[in-house]
């Protein structure tokens, strides 16, 4: 089931870029993250009602809290640069640079999580990063 999440992630990731590509004409770039912001927390809060999950916040520890306000915070500051990257450049070219965030979170997920980082997982990102460089050069 995650495999199916997790294809429908990329594609949904996929029309945000052309979506937003086309939504930011003529529109400020911190205003059109905002703008996408309120409808991305109206739907969340909307699945959480939906779900029946707000019993679970009284149940949320200080570290979780920490650490999801710290990726909401992380979040906020790639969506902020994604938008104005868009509005600057083209998203065949810039959609390209912000999935080198897959190997940055396997380098990451390495040294901070301790994932097993395998030889397959070396030449993916050794791939994802000469396929980066050669669509954006």
């Amino acid at each position: 089931m995650w495999l199916l999440f997790a294809v429908l992630s990329a594609v949904f990731a996929a029309l945000t870029s052309i979506l937003a590509k086309v939504g930011i004409e003529e529109v400020n770039s911190n205003l059109a993250t905002a703008i996408r912001t309120v409808v991305v927390v109206a739907m969340a809060w909307g699945m959480v009602f939906l779900t029946n999950a707000q019993s679970g916040l009284s149940h949320i520890s200080k570290k979780s809290w920490i650490f999801l306000i710290l990726s909401g915070l992380a979040t906020g500051a790639s969506w902020l640069c994604y938008y104005r990257a868009l509005q600057m450049g083209d998203v065949s070219k810039v959609a390209p640079i912000d999935k080198m965030s897959t190997v940055l979170t396997l380098i990451l997920a390495f040294v901070f999580l301790h994932e097993e980082f395998t030889a397959k997982s070396l030449i993916g990102c050794i791939l994802i990063g000469a396929g980066t460089l050669m669509m954006v050069l």
